[in-house]
């Protein structure tokens, strides 16, 4: 390591040297066996995994060059580059200054060493690459492989330290739920609800998250992904929470209800199917299982009680490295039917089964789990059960 202008590199990095070293190992020979010489990776979370490098200023351009052979090559803008230091053992980083065109700086630093005549690769369905961009890197560079699905898989397997960083954030989720349960009571707006929930997270340890908390009550609870809204809560109110937090970039999530005084029959049995169907798709958990048997056996048991309507959506999803505007990896893998990856140990999922009368109430619990060797480890620590208050 060395520092620049009092900036230690690495000095802020998630992981060693060596653990990123592996990593760029890894894809470079899933890159040589898909034909490509040299990829441009442009998403923060597939940057940041071959890398450490983060920064909340990943709407600007930025881009890593990882030829099959050779040292990598990291454009960036210049207000990042310090950022860049602190987080990555990578030495050779191209600045750009906010004057110049992103676009025609990165293909100098491709011709410069010598990579335009190679097989170039893209992440053509990044989120963060948009049309503009890429449509002036075609036209620069010809025709571009697409790289999608390269990284991910690698990323999709956690290591142990990793799981540890998604243990963490687990820790910091069950502050946080036990927190906006505690501030839970009639005359309490929303609000105040989630600013107890993320003042408790981010005081146990958690950073900037992926997307906000999901908090809702009343009627509104009953309208999917709803957000606070200065809503004031009464008597007989639903009370609908999720959330997630982060440690390193890896994120852990959870879901839980509540209702302030007595549910109506239907919102009780709704809960307690969704009980059941969580524990139905952590009981399918197991290596060699495909990502669509625990949605199938959650989909069973809400079919049987006849809530099939009620319940239109994937029963869970991979979850780690995110940024804004998500905190899960359901990009990589989803727990639905006709996935057919097979559960490895060490894949993490959220798993939040929720059923709702839209525009009356939600009701919903969730798990963040890893798979083991013999089944999964449950990393959050929150009762399950409706909570009554």
């Amino acid at each position: 390591m060395h520092d620049v202008n009092n900036v230690v590199q690495g000095s802020e990095s998630a992981f060693s040297a060596d653990e990123y070293a592996q990593r760029i190992r890894r894809t470079r020979e899933r890159l040589s066996r898909a034909g490509v010489d040299v990829m441009v990776v442009t998403g923060p979370e597939n940057i940041f995994w071959l890398t450490g490098q983060q920064t909340p200023g990943y709407y600007t351009f930025q881009a890593l060059l990882l030829p099959v052979e050779g040292d990598p090559v990291f454009v960036i803008r210049q207000l990042e580059y310090f950022n860049f230091i602190a987080n990555t053992f990578i030495s050779d980083a191209a600045v750009y200054q906010d004057g110049d065109n992103p676009v025609d700086f990165l293909v100098a630093m491709l011709q410069q060493r010598g990579w335009l005549n190679k097989r170039i690769g893209l992440d053509k369905r990044g989120w963060f690459l948009p049309i503009a961009v890429y449509e002036a890197l075609q036209a620069k560079l010809g025709a571009i492989a697409d790289t999608a699905g390269v990284i991910e898989p690698l990323r999709a397997v956690k290591s142990a330290a990793e799981v540890e960083k998604i243990a963490a954030a687990a820790r910091y989720v069950d502050a946080g739920m036990r927190a906006g349960m505690a501030a839970i009571r009639s005359g309490a707006d929303e609000n105040a609800l989630v600013s107890a929930m993320m003042g408790a997270a981010i005081a146990a340890g958690s950073e900037y998250v992926g997307m906000e908390p999901l908090v809702s009550s009343g009627p509104r609870s009953g309208v999917p992904h709803g957000t606070w809204r200065r809503r004031v809560i009464q008597d007989n109110d639903p009370v609908f929470l999720e959330m997630a937090a982060a440690h390193d970039r890896y994120h852990a999530a959870m879901m839980r209800s509540a209702w302030l005084g007595r549910p109506p029959a239907i919102a009780l049995e709704m809960e307690k199917v969704c009980q059941e169907a969580l524990q139905a798709a952590l009981d399918a958990i197991r290596p060699g299982a495909t990502c669509e048997a625990p949605h199938l056996a959650c989909q069973r048991v809400i079919d049987r009680a006849g809530f099939t309507e009620n319940f239109k959506k994937r029963t869970g999803y991979a979850i780690g490295v995110a940024f804004a505007p998500d905190w899960g990896e359901g990009g990589i893998l989803s727990l639905y039917s006709g996935v057919t990856t097979e559960l490895q140990p060490g894949m993490t999922f959220h798993i939040p089964p929720a059923l709702r009368i839209y525009g009356e109430f939600t009701v919903g619990v969730s798990e963040t789990v890893v798979v083991t060797e013999t089944g999964y480890r449950q990393l959050g620590t929150l009762a399950r059960p409706l909570t009554l208050l």
